[in-house]
């Protein structure tokens, strides 16, 4: 298997995964996990849209509800912006 090639999960745990496939859990998690290239743009749009309701004067708590994340992602993702420019 190419680490282009993922298998979905279809519902199941890991352990329940693994012990199907007679297979290791983290070699469930291995076959089953994001590519980091795309985990990384995914949470760099995420952090863009934090940045961007921010910017609109939202607060952090409606900025969570919206994003669907806790209010200490937003935390982060406001700070770490500040740090990195």
């Amino acid at each position: 298997m190419t680490t282009r090639e993922r298998l979905p999960r279809n519902g199941y745990s890991i352990a329940a995964a693994a012990k199907k496939l007679g297979v290791s859990e983290s070699t469930v998690k291995r076959w089953t996990s994001e590519p980091r290239e795309e985990f990384v743009a995914r949470v760099a749009a995420r952090h863009a849209r934090i940045r961007e309701l921010r910017s609109e004067g939202q607060s952090m708590r409606a900025i969570a509800a919206e994003v669907g994340v806790s209010v200490g992602t937003v935390h982060y993702a406001l700070n770490k912006n500040r740090t990195d420019a």
